[in-house]
């Protein structure tokens, strides 16, 4: 498949996606994370009690690596191993937290957008560096934020989550609004730069890596 190829899926991935709220009271919440081993993707799924932020199963599955890595494209490199491990699970969550960008992508397909319409599940993306659009201030409190704009969107939003931390890049994935996003991510947030979600998904791979 070449690089045309690729960016019509992207643009048909891009149409499908909703930015509306289209979910259900969210009772457990899923976060998702990648670690690479040689030529190995491993993708990890925690899921949590969203009350308590209490771990209730773990999933995860090791993929060859099929396709390089190209800023904008790494959709292709990583969700088909998301999608394999969304699979395993048991209970499937109310919504999905990717570590990733949302539609705060040049083509407005990044991973968690790419994930949650090929599983018609909710997501938001929280990624550690801007990849498209402005903002008019970085926050320098916590819990303060400025949205970025690309292309006359508005496609996230830049968030202070800890004290002498970087920020992080917040946006929708698929069937979440932005303001919910937001709320979803301050709601999950326990003391730490990353939302518990992410965090204890992080946290998961990294121990796998080591251990496979």
């Amino acid at each position: 498949m070449d690089r045309k190829d690729l960016l019509k899926i992207q643009k048909t991935i891009a149409s499908k996606s909703i930015t509306l709220d289209r979910f259900e009271k969210i009772k457990i919440i899923g976060g998702v994370d990648q670690a690479f081993l040689d030529d190995k993707i491993i993708s990890g799924i925690v899921l949590l009690d969203y009350n308590s932020l209490e771990i209730i199963d773990k999933v995860y599955t090791v993929m060859d690596v099929d396709f390089p890595y190209i800023p904008g494209l790494l959709a292709f490199r990583e969700a088909p191993s998301i999608i394999k491990a969304y699979a395993e699970l048991k209970t499937k969550p109310d919504l999905l937290v990717v570590d990733g960008c949302g539609i705060n992508h040049p083509r407005f397909a990044g991973l968690a957008t790419h994930v949650g319409v090929e599983l018609d599940v909710p997501t938001v993306g929280v990624a550690k560096k801007i990849l498209c659009g402005k903002y008019n201030r970085e926050p320098k409190e916590v819990n303060d934020l400025s949205l970025i704009s690309y292309k006359d969107k508005k496609v996230g939003a830049i968030f202070k989550s800890k004290k002498n931390c970087n920020p992080l890049i917040i946006a929708p994935g698929h069937r979440v609004s932005l303001k919910s996003s937001i709320d979803i991510v301050r709601h999950c947030l326990r003391g730490y730069k990353l939302p518990e979600p992410t965090r204890l998904a992080h946290n998961y791979v990294s121990d796998l890596k080591k251990e496979l």
